[in-house]
């Protein structure tokens, strides 16, 4: 008995394309394109123009004496830091902003979180007390000058209001004392800044898995235990941020309001290192001293920037 089998032979593979094809062809699928990589160049030529430029002008104008645009700058090395150095007007500044940041960053950022927890468990009129907290972010400098000119004059509201309930001897010119003119200006900076923090950090907990909060009252834990052990962990990345930003703010931009206030006096108890660069620059016509201070401002600012992202890193980030 015979039989006929027919084996069917395999089906021919398709043709592999060489690595060097498939490579190409990768990339032309991709992001990484030549065409798409050239409409970055814009981008890095804004960048090197408008940021790397002027902090590269920074550190050279910090070597010469030059008094303006109109005059021409001469090199003089080190002399300038020899002088910033030298001055006691410097230290006193580098020891007010230390004082103000100090002060400034611990008392806000709580308290700005436990104002923004509390709106996040949206109370009866959360809406209006959002938009009241937010408000002193919304007033410009200028406005905010003048208000608290007349608040802390001496003739202002707040000697008006301490006459009127009998606390005369409390009253006197809180700017112009260099026991109060400093402290004056933190409550100031506070008084702006923690509202329009809590209303972010209110933002931010409306994020947070209502399941996780109501298995931890079911636990038993208090108001407290939830907003410090439990919400504050979840979003501490984002408090992270918004602590280097007020930092940053705090630091960086006080020279507006202490030159409509007290233009750093009296004598030097409200001067800071923001406001000197400004008074060296513009006032003074001293370029090569205000960009030392820039740069020491510079360094202050990435210095203290470290020291809040080691302070504030989760539990994964230490492993």
């Amino acid at each position: 008995m015979s039989s006929t089998s027919t084996l069917a032979g395999p089906r021919a593979a398709p043709e592999a394309a060489p690595p060097a094809d498939r490579a190409r062809r990768r990339r032309g699928n991709g992001l990484n394109t030549p065409r798409l990589l050239w409409l970055t160049v814009p981008s890095l030529v804004w960048f090197a123009v408008f940021s790397a430029g002027p902090l590269v002008a920074m550190f050279v104008i910090a070597t010469l004496r030059w008094k303006g645009l109109i005059y021409d700058p001469s090199y003089v090395g080190t002399d300038n830091i020899r002088q910033v150095f030298g001055d006691p007007v410097f230290h006193d500044a580098l020891r007010n902003s230390a004082v103000q940041v100090a002060v400034v960053i611990p008392v806000m950022i709580p308290l700005a979180f436990m104002l923004g927890y509390h709106l996040s468990t949206k109370p009866r009129g959360y809406r209006l007390l959002s938009v009241l907290y937010f408000s002193p972010g919304l007033i410009s400098i200028a406005i905010t000058g003048t208000i608290f000119y007349g608040v802390l004059s001496p003739n202002g509201g707040t000697n008006g209001l301490l006459n009127a309930v009998g606390l005369d001897s409390l009253a006197h010119a809180w700017l112009a004392d260099p026991a109060t003119a400093l402290p004056s200006l933190i409550a100031i900076d506070l008084w702006r800044g923690i509202g329009w923090t809590a209303v972010l950090f209110a933002s931010r907990l409306a994020g947070v898995p209502s399941d996780v909060i109501e298995a931890a009252r079911i636990d038993g834990a208090g108001r407290f235990r939830v907003m410090w052990q439990i919400a504050f962990p979840m979003v501490k990345d984002y408090v992270r941020t918004l602590t280097m930003l007020q930092f940053l703010w705090t630091l960086f931009t006080s020279a507006a309001l202490i030159l409509l206030l007290t233009k750093g006096g009296p004598g030097t108890s409200s001067t800071t290192l923001s406001y000197l660069v400004y008074e060296k620059a513009f006032s003074q016509s001293d370029l090569g001293y205000s960009q030392v201070v820039g740069v020491v401002l510079l360094l202050v600012g990435v210095l203290g920037m470290l020291l809040i992202r080691v302070l504030l890193r989760s539990p994964l980030e230490k492993i």
